[in-house]
């Protein structure tokens, strides 16, 4: 081969070795910026689930009482539109403001497909409601942790339901990026519900 193709071909390789470890660094960088792992976006043609909650409106804050320096119980949430093939509903509730990055304040699953609402200060076990299963969030708990932002900032909290066309074989005490890597490929819908809390 002559020389001067040597050199392209031998430019070419470097070339793309480059680009792939750039890309490498990248995904490493967003899946270790935090304790959580991103929650899932929408699957193409996903439906929308009406996310809301009686205790605060879309946006608004979230009042003490669902905070670490109130009672510190999980919010009421309420939810339509959830598509016809459902078999489980999922849940994921964090803090993308969080100083060490995203954090897990809520991870529930294997919610039955025709439940609408979940009532507030649900138990901190494992299993609740006979077979719904709670994980375990960055305050290496199970169940629900309210909002405790450091002094001063206002923070975003998102909570995310997700219809799923399969029932998940996770065991009680899974985490949030365990939830995440088993629910990609099977979202039907999705819905968002954003509160924001600050502590003085």
């Amino acid at each position: 081969m002559p020389r001067r193709s040597i050199h392209r071909l031998f430019r070419r390789r470097v070339w793309k070795a480059a680009l792939l470890s750039l890309a490498l660094l990248a995904l490493a960088c967003a899946c270790s910026r935090s304790g959580g792992q991103v929650a899932p976006t929408e699957q193409a043609g996903a439906m929308t689930i009406r996310l809301s909650s009686p205790a605060f409106a879309e946006g608004a804050p979230i009042p003490t009482r669902y905070t670490c320096d109130g009672e510190n119980i999980s919010p009421p949430l309420k939810w339509s539109n959830v598509p016809p093939g459902t078999k489980s509903i999922a849940l994921i509730a964090d803090d993308p403001d969080a100083p060490a990055g995203t954090w897990v304040h809520w991870v529930m699953y294997n919610i039955p497909p025709a439940t609408t609402e979940l009532p507030e200060a649900l138990p901190t076990t494992e299993v609740i409601l006979n077979q719904v299963r709670q994980g375990v969030t960055d305050f290496k708990r199970s169940g629900y942790g309210g909002p405790c932002p450091p002094g001063g900032s206002s923070h975003r909290y998102f909570f995310r339901l997700y219809a799923l066309d399969t029932e998940l074989q996770l065991q009680p005490g899974a985490t949030q990026q365990d939830l995440v890597g088993a629910i990609q490929g099977h979202i039907l819908a999705q819905g968002q519900l954003m509160g924001t809390y600050q502590r003085k």
